[in-house]
């Protein structure tokens, strides 16, 4: 019999500035928007009731910062929701805020919510070595507590720079699902990958966050060994308590994990919802408790490495960026959800930077000092 013909995934094949096709600048754009049905492999749920939320007329929230950003040329979509009610929603040409879109690592607050859970239960202790509950991790993260994993403050070998094409950050996506490995090489496993990050005492000396993605990959792995449920349940359970409307999609590793680091992809309006659980101090929809209200309250409050200037007025707190009043994330090529606990708000703000790093520090402030401000404005109604 006769060969048949093949090639590559076009998608998922890595050119030359070592970024697969979806997350290259020309077709960045394209990938943002249809993440969903590019990654290798990925999980979808959709919740079994959703939170309605209903169009209120804009009551003067927006601010000329907010209007800048829609203006922008990588602006995806906007949604800032109160309550069960959408004070704005906004989109590109496009694009629409019911459409789902990579939220990167927005993923992470997913972390948050797991391991206060697992928490509560008496599953996890937070002052144990990550060899206590992974006993053949390598030595970038053997004795490295998990709470030092949960705060980005760790120090190891591992790389996340995105204006260098041969960071680590680049290496992790083939474990995560999000591309193809070299011609000829298997594909890795987020265990294999985890693994073999190497390391000497781990401390971090910068004074700061030291934000390392594959941080979240070990707390997957973690809350994977002592979950009494599997992590896609801890997943669906997340839905449901959020409400969402349409589907929540995330990138599978190739043994199974969920991409926590930055596999997600959902709607601005659910990005929204998910925001909204936090808002009610992690009470689900039908007003029953949730999430861990005292491990989230604590998170707001504690001391935590502060993020790298300019953004050293929010830190980084198990899983969560904050000041103590405002939470949320950033995530790569132009996301960020902030949720504000005193006015119950929640902002969902997704986009697509298109330079050659998919990433851009100036930009990425205005964007929180701009959500910061309609928080604010909306609180003062």
């Amino acid at each position: 019999m006769n060969r048949l013909r093949t090639h590559p995934n076009p998608d998922l094949s890595v050119g030359a500035d070592n970024k697969q096709r979806w997350n290259q600048p020309a077709h960045r754009r394209h990938g943002f928007h249809n993440a969903h049905s590019l990654f290798r492999r990925a999980l979808m749920v959709r919740a079994r009731n959703v939170l309605a939320l209903d169009p209120v007329p804009p009551r003067g929230i927006s601010t000329p910062a907010l209007d800048n950003l829609m203006d922008h040329v990588a602006f995806s979509a906007f949604v800032c929701a109160r309550d069960n009610k959408i004070l704005l929603d906004h989109s590109a040409p496009d694009f629409d805020t019911r459409h789902p879109h990579s939220i990167q690592s927005v993923t992470k607050m997913h972390i948050h919510l797991i391991v206060g859970r697992l928490l509560e239960k008496g599953l996890l202790d937070l002052y144990k070595p990550v060899r206590h509950y992974l006993p053949d991790i390598g030595s970038g993260y053997a004795m490295a507590r998990v709470q030092d994993l949960l705060d980005m403050n760790v120090a190891n070998d591992f790389s996340e720079d995105y204006d260098d094409p041969q960071s680590d950050c680049y290496a992790e996506e083939a474990a995560l699902g999000w591309r193809l490995p070299e011609s000829g090489t298997p594909e890795i496993t987020l265990r294999d990958f985890t693994h073999a990050i190497t390391g000497s005492d781990l401390k971090n000396r910068t004074g700061h966050a030291d934000y390392k993605s594959a941080n979240t990959d070990v707390l997957t792995l973690i809350c994977a060994a002592v979950s009494p449920v599997p992590l896609a349940a801890q997943i669906e359970a997340i839905a449901d308590a959020a409400g969402y409307e349409d589907t929540f999609h995330i990138s599978l590793s190739r043994d199974g994990f969920p991409a926590f680091s930055g596999g997600g992809c959902v709607s601005a309006r659910d990005l929204a919802r998910f925001g909204l659980l936090f808002a009610r101090g992690g009470r689900d929809i039908r007003g029953r408790t949730f999430a861990n209200d005292a491990f989230l309250r604590t998170s707001l409050q504690r001391a935590a490495p502060a993020l790298n200037p300019p953004r050293d007025w929010l830190r980084y707190s198990n899983h969560l960026m904050t000041d103590g009043r405002f939470l949320g994330h950033a995530g790569y090529g132009g996301q960020f959800l902030m949720v504000d606990t005193v006015s119950r708000t929640a902002c969902a703000y997704l986009s697509v930077l298109e330079n050659d790093a998919g990433y851009d520090e100036d930009y990425m402030l205005s964007v929180i000092l701009a959500l910061r401000e309609v928080c604010e404005a909306v609180g003062q109604q």
